[in-house]
């Protein structure tokens, strides 16, 4: 069940490294991956934000002339009554909608708790509800994460692993990646044994438009460390998750 990820850029035949380069020598997209073994990700995509403080961006009076470009381009008239405040009030919306662009996921897990009386086992925090937005055609897909992980000596706290999962999900995404993201991200920073991630969504994208099967759910998982070499610790894990609900 475990999603993998592919490189975005896979290396080209003629891009080949002679065989005695070492990875590291490598960029992401011509490291060989292990058949059957996840792609690593970027570490700045989960370290830092994902918006440069000196990053060049549209002036807000821009993004709000775009607005009304697009209303015009659907047939509507942007000087009605109704859609006077519109541009403003959807350039608002933006900012509250991706404010995961600016949040940086190392800091949500820089802190951590040793007084564990030498817990061993995993960690599991289910049915974490989230709203994000599909990179494809910018509409909503929405559902639930379940994240374990198993610490070694020192845990997080609960909340940080859903603000993390906000952090994500407030960014233009597809459920792959989000999935990937969070896990690579658990597992650089705390360092624990093993991490497990499962996400269901529901994609507009795909109920609203296209389609339109209402209801369908997409499920996306990550394991690493001991989630992703011992299958009895996977099932486990989603024994847990497909539990009763209270």
């Amino acid at each position: 069940m475990d999603a993998l990820i592919k490189p975005l850029r896979p290396a080209k035949p003629s891009d080949a490294k002679p065989s005695d380069a070492k990875p590291s020598d490598m960029r992401p997209s011509e490291a060989k991956i292990p058949e059957g073994r996840p792609a690593e990700l970027d570490p700045s995509e989960f370290l830092a934000a994902a918006v440069r403080a000196d990053q060049p961006r549209p002036s807000r009076a821009e993004a709000e002339h775009a607005v009304e470009t697009l209303l015009s381009y659907i047939g509507e008239n942007p000087g009605r009554e109704g859609l006077l405040d519109t541009p403003r009030r959807v350039v608002e919306a933006y900012d509250e909608l991706y404010q995961g662009y600016h949040q940086c996921p190392a800091e949500v897990l820089n802190r951590t708790f040793g007084e564990t009386a030498g817990y061993d086992d995993f960690v599991l925090i289910r049915g974490i509800e989230f709203t994000s937005q599909c990179e494809h055609h910018m509409m909503p897909f929405y559902g639930k994460a379940h994240i374990a992980y198993t610490p070694v000596e020192r845990v997080v706290g609960l909340s940080k692993l859903a603000r993390l999962t906000d952090i994500f999900a407030r960014r233009l995404q597809t459920q792959e990646h989000l999935t990937a993201q969070i896990a690579a991200a658990i597992d650089e920073i705390l360092k624990p044994r093993g991490v497990a991630v499962m996400i269901e969504a529901e994609h507009t994208c795909m109920s609203v438009r296209g389609v339109a099967k209402h209801g369908a759910m997409t499920f996306t998982s990550r394991f690493t460390g001991m989630f992703r070499d011992n299958p009895a610790e996977q099932a486990r894990f989603l024994s847990m998750v497909r539990g009763p609900q209270r």
